[in-house]
């Protein structure tokens, strides 16, 4: 006949009871792991770059733009690419910490194109 193992029957329960705690942890961390964000490129301001906010930015959705990609009008900064129009009081509007334009759009969906975050200089008067 066959020789049974000698495992007491207590060691299973015993292994549920520290897996359970050590599973919920690692799920409780992951869910509560800061957001991270991409970094604009390094410019004589900030040779170091900066991250954009994940609010704006999706880790993907902001790049530079040049100064002849944004013009300022009486109604706001307009958006030379898709003509939108973001008035100096809009809420995605935020300071530029490197004195860089920084555009963060949609890429796709039916969103494609739409501001997200505009990134803007300080004024110059």
């Amino acid at each position: 006949m066959f020789a049974a193992s000698s495992r007491p029957a207590i060691a299973v329960p015993l292994l549920g009871q520290l897996l359970l705690p050590l599973c919920a942890a690692c799920v409780i961390a992951a869910l509560s792991a800061p957001a991270q964000a991409h970094d604009a490129k390094p410019t004589a301001a900030k040779p170091q770059g900066w991250s954009y906010p994940f609010a704006c930015c999706a880790n993907y959705d902001c790049h530079e733009v040049s100064q002849t990609s944004i013009s300022e009008r009486p109604e706001g900064y307009v958006i030379k690419d898709t003509g939108e129009v973001l008035a100096y009081s809009d809420r995605r509007i935020k300071d530029s910490p490197d004195g860089e334009f920084h555009w963060c759009a949609h890429e796709a969906g039916l969103d494609a194109g739409k501001t997200i975050c505009l990134f803007v200089p300080p004024s110059s008067y």
